[in-house]
């Protein structure tokens, strides 16, 4: 596993964008899903499609963890187990896209990658956070929101995943014919 230099820099670049748009998370949640969560999930995606596999995963992993410091969630403050779960929530985007992708070059196989990645992050995040971790964990002062933080790391998340495809989808298809003329 040996990363260049540009593909660091490019790497860093995307984290930067995802920074970015942490700090605009306070605008409600339609705004959360559409933008902030979108743009994390199309950076994963763009990193993994210009940089590899391993360098979305950094971004997955190094993405909770500025979210948590940047718009700390009382979900994550009260049960940190939680971003472990989103950081594997987060990759499990990257192989799917990587692997259909790779195997067709087309951009069917990206469709398709992105649409098994969105389920299974979902699903991942669903039952590991939904249904594990936020039943048995969250104190009872936050117990009255339970549903809506389960519908926050299911549902929602699902919505931004496919969000976050739509936007990587739109600048990845021209992008690709200039990486390509690059080479």
């Amino acid at each position: 596993m040996k990363i260049s230099t540009k593909k660091l820099v490019q790497t860093a670049l995307l984290l930067a964008l995802c920074v970015v748009s942490q700090f605009l998370k306070s605008g409600g949640m339609l705004f959360v899903i559409f933008v902030t969560g979108a743009i994390i999930n199309a950076c994963i995606i763009l990193c993994d499609l210009t940089c590899g596999l391993w360098c979305a995963a950094i971004l997955s992993v190094v993405t909770p963890i500025t979210a948590f410091f940047i718009a700390p969630s009382p979900v994550t403050a009260a049960i940190p187990a939680v971003i472990p779960c989103i950081m594997i929530g987060n990759f499990l985007l990257a192989p799917f896209v990587h692997i259909c992708y790779r195997k067709t070059k087309d951009l069917w196989g990206l469709v398709l990658g992105m649409f098994l990645g969105s389920i299974a992050k979902a699903v991942f995040m669903g039952v590991t956070i939904s249904l594990i971790l936020l039943p048995n964990f969250l104190p009872e002062k936050l117990m009255p929101k339970l549903t809506t933080f389960q519908i926050t790391f299911s549902v929602v998340q699902l919505a931004a995943a496919a969000m976050g495809c739509i936007y990587a989808y739109i600048i990845w298809a021209p992008l690709r014919k200039y990486l390509k003329s690059e080479e």
